[in-house]
């Protein structure tokens, strides 16, 4: 950089410091005064981003295409940072039974999303069968952060909204089990797991854009390697590092207020070592992260650890959420949409409109325990997208040349807008009239 464009830096930087400063302060607060509001957090921090670019204030703007090493990985830390927020809030003993809603949403609803994405793609954009198989991949899981409040509560909360009724922290050795409803944990489980499992559908466009789209090209290493291997050594990673970190976690006796709350930063050193060892050794840290998470929740679970482990988390995961969303904001005004056409929006508004609640239904069909106003209920909120999108997209992007990407970028973007948009307006409304309608349904029975 030029001595004489060193100011310039300094002051776009110290503008854009400003500009963060202020939305993280917002974030902080505004869930509670907009919570029954048609406009969330989330949507109004990305406006923010938008009219910071679109005003004259002599910033900058982002260009997440031509920077999509630092997009890939901001987005890939506030992943691994959520999903070990959703896994140590899972108050659910783990069963195959008991969490048979997520296995129906993860071997049908998602494969469903993914080959219809793809079809769409291909038939109404005129992808290429390699950018449509990744436009399926990147669309495809449900986005851990944007559905946070929708989710199940904090430990030992079960259904109750961790932003509306959180105890003081001296206090938390004192909250009573919750039950967690099952709408919630749907959402939570499945928006976990799934973000890890997109990651074979990711590769199968890299090998495709690569070696071609015929199978016999790449079939066989593609089911070993990126199926089998990185998703078997990533779920037994998970969990052999899952519960010698609870083991180490537990095994230390905290008396002060004080150590308890320092406590909380190890959520982070453990999320960093359990993913790092994983991706070291060529599995699925994502996967790994969540399952890990699951597992030091479901040891000790009366501990007063758990909770002081996810609230450190959770404000960590939010300034990760401020962050990306002024970003996509800004990058919006920057012209990341200008790609788009008829066909485009279409195919946007198809996969919002149809393909997700038509994939979510038939997921939940034969499930018969559970009634059908929560089925539309889990429909909707796993229809939910947002950064781990922009995750997988950038992370493809950054490893191959894929044709159309301009148009796949402008159509991924288009349709987390309309999410944090449409989902953003509706999610706290439906999951309230649900949590009433379960409530009068408990009383007259």
């Amino acid at each position: 950089m030029e001595v004489l464009k060193l100011p310039e830096f300094f002051d776009d930087y110290s503008l854009w410091l400003l500009i963060i400063g202020v939305c993280i302060f917002i974030a902080s607060f505004l869930p509670r005064i907009l919570s029954s509001a048609p406009l969330g957090m989330p949507s109004l921090i990305f406006i923010i981003g938008y009219l910071i670019i679109k005003l004259p204030l002599g910033l900058e703007p982002p260009d997440i295409k031509e920077e999509g090493t630092i997009v890939e990985h901001i987005t890939e830390l506030a992943v691994i940072i959520t999903l070990m927020a959703a896994g140590l809030k899972i108050d659910r003993p783990f069963s195959f039974k008991g969490w048979k809603v997520t296995w129906y949403l993860l071997t049908i609803t998602m494969i469903l999303t993914v080959a219809l994405t793809f079809l769409a793609g291909w038939v109404i954009a005129a992808f290429v069968p390699a950018t449509a198989m990744l436009l399926g991949a990147v669309i495809a899981p449900t986005d851990s952060l944007m559905a946070s409040d929708v989710e199940v509560g904090a430990p030992k909360k079960g259904s109750k909204d961790e932003e509306n009724g959180q105890e003081e922290m001296e206090d938390l050795e004192d909250i009573d089990d919750i039950e967690e409803d099952e709408v919630r944990f749907a959402v939570t489980t499945e928006a976990g797991f799934n973000d890890g499992l997109a990651f074979p559908f990711t590769n199968l466009a890299l090998v495709m854009v690569l070696f071609g789209a015929h199978p016999e090209n790449w079939w066989e290493t593609w089911l070993v390697v990126d199926v089998l291997y990185k998703l078997i050594i990533g779920a037994l990673m998970g969990l052999l590092l899952g519960y010698a970190c609870a083991k180490a976690l537990f095994s230390i006796e905290v008396k002060s207020e004080l150590s308890k709350s320092i406590m909380g930063l190890t959520s982070v050193g453990i999320t960093l070592i359990i993913y790092g060892i994983t991706e070291h050794i060529g599995a699925y840290g994502f996967l790994a992260v969540f399952i890990a998470a699951v597992t030091i929740r479901q040891l000790e679970p009366t501990h007063v650890y758990h909770t002081y482990l996810y609230l450190f988390i959770e404000k960590i995961q939010r300034i990760f959420m401020v962050l990306i969303l002024i970003g996509l904001g800004a990058a919006v005004a920057n012209g990341l949409l200008a790609p788009l056409n008829v066909s485009l929006i279409l195919l946007a508004v198809i996969i919002i409109a149809i393909i997700r609640p038509v994939a979510g239904i038939l997921g939940l069909l034969n499930i018969n325990e559970i009634p059908w106003r929560d089925k539309w209920g889990i429909t909707f909120l796993i229809g939910i997208r947002g950064f781990g999108a922009i995750y997988y997209l950038s992370y493809a992007l950054n490893r191959a040349p894929f044709p159309q990407a301009d148009e796949l970028y402008a159509v991924v973007a288009l349709v987390i807008i309309i999410s944090l948009f449409f989902h953003g307006a509706l999610s706290s409304p439906i999951i309230d009239k649900l949590d009433k309608l379960r409530k009068y349904g408990k009383g007259n029975a």
